[in-house]
């Protein structure tokens, strides 16, 4: 599972996204492999995959399963502390893989 969030550097939203993402994931993941990846709007690398995944406002946020298929999306808000914690609930209940 990865969450991936697009952001600029001078959004205090895109900030606390990542930091709260990076708590709620580290507190979470002892034994899973859950990822979080931070793409910066204002670089090239960072607007290539924005483009790529229609991203339209900052903060966005896209949970992808293992298999890279979207879970679940956040734009322009951070993603809520219950649904991210469902969702990191239920990676812990899977057999590793």
């Amino acid at each position: 599972m990865k969450f991936e969030v697009y952001g600029k550097s001078d959004c205090p939203k895109c900030k606390s996204t990542k930091d709260k993402l990076a708590n709620l994931i580290g507190k979470a993941a002892a034994e899973n492999e859950i990822r979080l990846a931070y793409h910066d709007l204002e670089t090239v690398e960072g607007m290539a995959e924005g483009a790529f995944n229609d991203v339209k406002d900052v903060p966005t946020t896209i949970l992808r399963s293992d298999a890279g298929e979207p879970m679940a999306r956040w734009e322009g808000t951070l993603p809520p502390s219950v649904e991210v914690k469902a969702f990191l609930a239920s990676a812990q209940s899977r057999p590793m893989q």
